[in-house]
């Protein structure tokens, strides 16, 4: 092996240049051909979209284009296919690399369950909201006779009347049972012939009843503003919150 002589100073200088100038060689070429040789520098392709596919499909799908995956987590949606793709990283048409990872999320077989929130005493609205935001469908709406009008007074589930609090599979369907205003309790129509308008009003209202239509009498010679008929008649039996009718002189 030839060796290079160091016995001068620019001897020395000149080894010095040979080495920097093998090392900077060298980078270069670890820099500009080996490091994207090795990483496929110049190979991108676009991530396809996998949602909804099976896992199996998926796989095919990744293999043709060079690509890996891995299920980096799972979720439970109602009325969607068990074991198929749900969403994945990075993103459909997304640019990347040959032999790059895309992370899929699936959907699971195993439905999970939660517990029915507390919406007795709630309005319907606020109660189908509620049951929503966890996960749980109102199938229909039952009402019953009670003063609470469209108040959700109990919850069934597989026809059966369930307590709050208890666990069910998410996307379950419940019926609500609300009232519809009225109630059950039975009582007599007042008389309200021969008051003012006003002060048929206030009996209806103290009576836990509700005004219907007030209708304008011209034949009646009793002052105007005057009650002169009403519907239902005196005396006949009336439902708590149900309505009166009533007609008034004048025109």
């Amino acid at each position: 092996m030839p060796k290079l002589s160091t016995n001068t100073k620019s001897d020395l200088l000149v080894h010095i240049g040979i080495l920097f100038t093998a090392g900077l060689a060298l980078l270069l070429v670890f820099f500009f051909l080996y490091l994207p040789w090795a990483t496929n520098h110049d190979e991108t392709l676009k991530v396809p979209d996998l949602k909804g596919l099976s896992i199996e499909a998926a796989e095919d799908a990744l293999d043709s284009r060079g690509l890996s995956y891995e299920v980096s987590d799972s979720t439970f949606v109602a009325g969607l296919e068990p074991l198929s793709v749900h969403s994945q990283y990075p993103k459909p048409d997304a640019t990347v690399k040959k032999g790059r990872k895309v992370f899929l999320t699936i959907i699971t077989n195993k439905v999970p369950k939660v517990s029915i929130p507390d919406v007795v005493g709630r309005s319907v609205n606020s109660a189908r909201n509620l049951l929503s935001s966890v996960g749980l469908q109102v199938e229909q709406v039952e009402y019953i006779p009670a003063i609470e009008k469209n108040t959700v007074l109990k919850i069934k589930f597989e026809n059966q009347e369930v307590p709050i609090s208890k666990t069910v599979p998410k996307g379950s369907k419940l019926v609500l049972v609300a009232g519809d205003g009225l109630g059950n309790t039975i009582m007599n129509v007042p008389d309200l012939v021969g008051m003012s308008k006003e002060e048929a009003e206030l009996t209806v209202a103290g009576s836990s009843l509700n005004l219907g239509n007030v209708l304008i009498d011209n034949s009646s010679n009793m002052p105007a503003g005057t009650v002169v008929r009403q519907r239902p008649d005196v005396g006949s039996s009336i439902r708590v919150g149900e309505e009166i009718s009533i007609w008034v002189s004048g025109n």
